[in-house]
């Protein structure tokens, strides 16, 4: 009768893969233990262990969210004190994270498919540039000739929308609005018409101060850089800053992160694509209208989407106005309202649930709120970053508020001694 042999018992496995990294060492000694080898005295200290966040004491979580909420607000404050400072430098840096934030995820499902994340971050990079020189190639043409028909837009809107509209309501308009309506119509053609030539002795003011013109082109020619690198190694990067957090915060401080990645890919990403589609659509139906400016007017009232209602209110009084001074028959007011129905349709059932995914993120009125006390504080930059600072700022917020509820002095539960 053969003897039973002996079966070491089961190993248990590491509680997370920081755990299984930090002690290679502890594994080798459990595969020797097994083969029946001896084990060797480990000289290597193992590296502290990330500690799960649900084990956390409420003490602990508080304190180590407020510290979070600290920092987060702090680094913000940092962030636009170097734009104002060294302007020169952090804008095409932030352009470059930028960048590599956006396309990261098509680079890491590209990387899930057994594609190298260098080759992979090639590819996005090759097929953007691609996009971006045909859409140029393509748009330049058809906004020159937009643009050329925008003096006779204005003077044409000036002279005759006001009677159009007096004889739709049936009355007169009072004078002062026929003559500042002729004189903003006027104005606008001015503008346009000298935009050209200003643009170009600003653009020859600013090629006269050599230090400036070179500086310009060395930040805008280094961001495509920045942002190749940055994305090829952008699970390092996440990584080293991981690796920086106390192993007892690590938990928690990666689950706020993560939230505030939500709240900011579901704006950033999801109404750049809402943007491009809608657009699209307007732009569409608006040319089926016979729409004077159709694209420019879809183009904004698409990518002005992000700013909640003000892309669709300007798109509807621009075709309002394009609609009085290319007037051919009521089916072309049938198609202007088809046009923005069926596109706030497809955004609110097809486009925003289908292909975006559920709306997650910041409220419309944050987000104008947002735009315009940055716009007002820190002018054009601060509009561009509104919207990421508003989505930090509520989780920020958020996990504040949190904590707070959970006080003693929130509950009126008396602490246990």
């Amino acid at each position: 009768m053969k003897k039973p042999v002996p079966v070491a018992p089961p190993q248990a496995r590491p509680a997370n893969v920081l755990q299984a990294v930090a002690a290679p060492e502890a594994a080798v000694a459990v595969a020797k233990a097994r083969s029946g080898e001896a084990a060797a005295p480990l000289d290597v200290v193992a590296e502290p262990v990330a500690v799960d966040a649900s084990t956390l004491t409420e003490a602990d979580a508080r304190r180590i969210d407020l510290w979070w909420s600290a920092v987060m607000v702090g680094s913000l404050g940092l962030v636009f004190a170097l734009l104002s400072v060294f302007g020169g430098v952090a804008v095409p840096v932030l352009l470059a994270l930028a960048g590599a934030y956006i396309f990261n995820p098509i680079v890491t499902e590209l990387e899930k498919r057994r594609l190298d994340r260098t080759w992979g971050t090639t590819l996005v990079f090759a097929a953007g540039t691609l996009l971006l020189v045909g859409s140029v190639l393509y748009l330049i043409p058809v906004f020159r000739e937009e643009a050329s028909k925008l003096p006779d837009f204005f003077n044409r809107a000036s002279t005759q929308v006001v009677p159009r509209v007096e004889a739709l309501v049936g009355h007169s308009l009072p004078d002062l609005v026929r003559q500042r309506t002729a004189e903003l119509g006027k104005q606008a053609s001015d503008l346009v018409q000298s935009a050209g030539p200003a643009a170009a002795r600003i653009l020859a003011s600013f090629a006269g101060n050599t230090a400036r013109l070179v500086v310009t082109l060395l930040g805008l020619s280094v961001v495509p850089v920045l942002a190749f690198f940055f994305l090829q190694d952008y699970p390092r990067l996440t990584g080293m800053v991981k690796d920086l957090l106390p192993r007892r915060a690590v938990g928690l401080v990666s689950r706020r992160f993560a939230e505030v990645d939500e709240v900011l890919s579901a704006f950033v990403r999801g109404q750049l694509i809402v943007g491009a589609v809608l657009s699209g659509i307007y732009a569409v139906g608006l040319s089926a209208a016979r729409i004077d400016m159709a694209i420019v007017i879809g183009v904004i009232a698409g990518f002005g989407n992000m700013v909640p209602y003000l892309g669709t209110g300007v798109g509807i009084v621009l075709s309002l106005v394009g609609l009085m001074l290319s007037w051919q028959g009521p089916w072309q007011l049938a198609a202007v309202a088809a046009t923005f129905v069926i596109g706030q349709m497809l955004e609110g059932f097809v486009i925003t649930p289908r292909i975006v995914g559920e709306k997650v993120g910041l409220a419309p009125v944050a987000i104008i709120l947002a735009i315009l006390a940055f716009g007002e504080l820190f002018g054009f930059v601060g509009i561009l970053l509104a919207v990421p600072v508003a989505a930090i700022l509520k989780v920020v917020l958020s996990v504040v508020v949190q904590r707070y509820r959970r006080t003693a002095l929130y509950t009126g539960e008396s602490r246990s001694p």
